[in-house]
């Protein structure tokens, strides 16, 4: 029986999973990201060491996804943040919200995507591109472009998308220990950029106790860029993992240099 549930188990529920096995493949996935300058300090409270800020900058996005494999048609919102590892320049994955059941399972089982439910929407208003964030009844983000002003290149902004990405993988035990705490690499794979466009943009972040984007408040709006494309999300590998450098810094004693380390990050 152990091994029969061995050979049959992917993820929750054993016998209706809620997402099903990749590859997740996206089509015309649609992007609007707006970068802007933020307060430093409140970044250095949120990305994890052994990850490196490399600038003061939070890129807000609003993610359109009408064709995704196994996830449906939803719409996501959230911040990212330019980090390096390594010397390896990308990005942490800071929060996201989205509306679509399947892509919250399997995002952050699979990979550690820190999701939660909310109501986010893209769309164009006549002349503008509009993206809105509610978390239940409450607006929390609002962001506006200019539609289509200018063209950006495709071969530069697709190099920016297969950038590595990182999270923070968190899984408790039965008992609210940590089961897994890891940080994760991933890559967006065979990515076409079918269009990218940049104009004049507008950022308004609000305070919400559960959800809060406005913690990385916007001092000044940098850029914008709405980019359609076609890619498949990557699965992940860890790189760094929290529990076994706690377990290396217990075997030292309570004052090594590891537990240090650790324990700030």
């Amino acid at each position: 029986m152990n091994q029969q549930i061995r050979n049959v188990a992917f993820a929750m529920p054993l016998t209706n999973p809620a997402f099903p096995p990749g590859p997740y493949r996206f089509i015309n996935r649609e992007y609007f990201i707006i970068q802007y300058r933020t307060d430093p300090e409140a970044l250095r409270r949120i990305v994890p060491e052994p990850l490196e800020l490399t600038e003061p900058v939070v890129n807000y996005e609003f993610i359109r996804m009408p064709d995704s494999t196994g996830f449906g048609d939803y719409t996501e919102s959230g911040q990212i943040i330019p980090v390096s590892f390594r010397g390896q320049t990308g990005s942490f994955v800071h929060q996201m919200f989205l509306n679509d059941h399947p892509p919250i399972a399997g995002g952050r089982e699979l990979w550690g995507f820190p999701k939660k439910l909310a109501q986010p929407k893209l769309a164009v208003e006549t002349d503008t591109l509009v993206g809105t964030l509610d978390y239940g009844s409450v607006r929390i983000a609002t962001g506006t472009m200019g539609y289509k002003h200018r063209a950006l290149d495709l071969s530069t902004e697709a190099r920016k998308l297969i950038a590595p990405n990182f999270l923070l993988k968190i899984i408790p035990h039965v008992d609210g220990t940590a089961r897994i705490c890891e940080l994760v690499r991933f890559h967006l794979e065979d990515v076409t950029v079918k269009g990218a466009w940049t104009g004049p943009a507008a950022l308004d972040l609000f305070s919400h106790a559960l959800a809060p984007v406005a913690e990385l408040p916007v001092l000044q709006v940098l850029s914008a860029k709405h980019i359609v494309a076609d890619l498949t999300l990557g699965l992940g590998t860890v790189v760094h993992d929290y529990l076994e450098w706690s377990a290396a810094a217990r075997s030292r004693g309570a004052g090594s240099e590891i537990l240090t380390e650790t324990h700030a990050g």
